[in-house]
This record gives C-alpha cells, sequence and structure tokens, in this order.
C-alpha cells in the first residue's frame, strides 16, 4: 500500500479520535488539560497498544512526534471553537468516533501485515488499534467503555478488518481500505442510527405461575417432603388448625420470584435497569 496514503489516513484518525475524545471531555466538564489527556489517550493508546503487543520499539508517536503536534493543534482549535463544538457533541461524537474507528482498523491490519503477521492477528491488531483508545478514554471518563456496552462496535471492526485483509492479501489493497471504510462506517451508523446491538446477559425475573396460588404450592410441597400429621387445635374448641409461623415462612418463600440469568435484547435490558442520561 502507499506509504503515503497510509500517513495520510493515519493523520486523519488521529484527528477524529482526538476530537472524539476532546467532546467526551466537553460533556464531563473537564478543563483543557483534562481534555487533551482524553484527546491524546484516544487518538494514541490504541496505536501504542498495537505496538507493545507486535515488539515494535519505540512506539510510533515517539518516532514521529507529528502525532502529538496534530493532537494538541486539534485540542486548541476545539478550545477556540468550544461553544460550537459543545452544541454539536450528540451528533458529531458517534459519527467522528465511527470515522475514526474504521481508519484504524485499516491501519492497525495494514501494519500487522508489515511486520508478516497472519490474517486473524492483523484483524485483532486492528481491532487493538481501533477501540482500545476509545476503552481508555471511556474508563478515564468514569463510563463504561462503549466497546462493552454499547451498539455494534467491536462487530463493525472485526468485520472491516477482515474485509481489507482479505482483499490486500488478494493483492487489492486500495479496494480493500475502500470497502473496509463502507462496511466498518456502514455498521457502526446503522447501529446508531438503528440502536442495533448484540443481546446481552441479565437478571431477569421469574414471577411465580398465575394459575397456581402460593397456598396452593405451599400445600403441594408440604404434603410431598413430609407425611401427614395432626394439625395443632385452638384452645377454644375452634375446628380451624393454627398455621404455624414455620408454615408462613415457607408459603412465603414459595411465593417469592427468582432470578435467573437469560440472554435477553439490550431494549429489553435497559426497561430493566434505565441507563442514567449523559451529562449535557
Amino acid at each position: 500500500m502507499d506509504s503515503d496514503l497510509v500517513y495520510a489516513l493515519d493523520m486523519a484518525g488521529t484527528v477524529v479520535f482526538a476530537l472524539s475524545g476532546i467532546l467526551l471531555a466537553c460533556r464531563s466538564r473537564m478543563d483543557p488539560i483534562g481534555m487533551l489527556v482524553l484527546a491524546a489517550v484516544t487518538a494514541v493508546g490504541g496505536g501504542t497498544l498495537r505496538d507493545l503487543v507486535l515488539g515494535v520499539a519505540p512506539v510510533f508517536w515517539i518516532r514521529d512526534p507529528t502525532y502529538l503536534w496534530v493532537i494538541l493543534a486539534t485540542v486548541l482549535c476545539a478550545l477556540v471553537g468550544f461553544h460550537y463544538i459543545h452544541r454539536l457533541n450528540r451528533v458529531v461524537l458517534p459519527v467522528a468516533d465511527a470515522f475514526g474507528l474504521a481508519l484504524f482498523v485499516i491501519i492497525g491490519a495494514n501494519k500487522a501485515m508489515l511486520l508478516g503477521t497472519s490474517g486473524v492477528v492483523a484483524v485483532l491488531m486492528g481491532l487493538f488499534t481501533g477501540v482500545a483508545g476509545g476503552m481508555i478514554r471511556d474508563v478515564l471518563a468514569r463510563r463504561v467503555p462503549m466497546v462493552l456496552c454499547r451498539e455494534v462496535y467491536a462487530t463493525a471492526a472485526i468485520a472491516g478488518g477482515v474485509v481489507f485483509v482479505a482483499l490486500a492479501s488478494l493483492g487489492a489493497p486500495r479496494l480493500g481500505i475502500l470497502l473496509s471504510l463502507v462496511t466498518t462506517l456502514g455498521l457502526r451508523l446503522a447501529a446508531i442510527r438503528w440502536q442495533l446491538a448484540l443481546p446481552v446477559l441479565a437478571w431477569v425475573v421469574i414471577e411465580p405461575s398465575p394459575g397456581q396460588s402460593a397456598s396452593s404450592r405451599a400445600a403441594d410441597a408440604d404434603a410431598a417432603a413430609e407425611p401427614a400429621a395432626p394439625a395443632s387445635m385452638p384452645a377454644d374448641g375452634n375446628d380451624t388448625p393454627l398455621t404455624s409461623a414455620r408454615e408462613t415462612a415457607s408459603s412465603a418463600d414459595v411465593a417469592r420470584p427468582k432470578m435467573r440469568v437469560r440472554m435477553v435484547s439490550r431494549s429489553k435490558a435497559a426497561r430493566l435497569w434505565p441507563e442514567d442520561e449523559d451529562v449535557d
């Protein structure tokens, strides 16, 4: 692949991921230093992890400090236009993050292939490059990382990485770049638009069966577990036996709803446990 094209894509991804970190810092009400930190870890965190795993030393932004200057320039521009960015953050943040994800998947997979790794490793390196920086960003902002709990994210990165690696292996890297961008961006933006997500594991409440009362279930359980015994009679001669505290507790235990782990849709999980809204 053309090295100039790769470098241009890398810088473009650095800008959009830095912008993603800046916008989250604005939403989290951080100061300019916080904005710079989130911008830096989002822009270079994934690539740093990729280089460490691949054994590349020193990492890319130490060899070429241009990445750091680009991040700093992006933060300064954001500070100048802070009010405009803050108003657009709910629209721009997911789109910018999706674009940066698509670019960084290609960069990471391409670098791994240049080092002679297998296709599976190249796809994983593309995934690391695309999602690791965002995970660090979300942890620093005290949020559950998007890749773990939100719409289709890592799946889009894996799909884009597979497309690029397959076409690059067949000798069509430029076509691979185009189709990988379309695949990752298409899946991610569709997930944002229609809130597409993989099913999740969640605790759900299993209510008692409505066709059987608690007292009848308790009576059936007692009859199955113990032989019949004479009931204690009240002192006033009434033929109705007294209900002991033990029997009452047993009836309550039988009637109590049970908790079970089920694979449910994300919309149902959101109804079970509504998430707190992000700070504007």
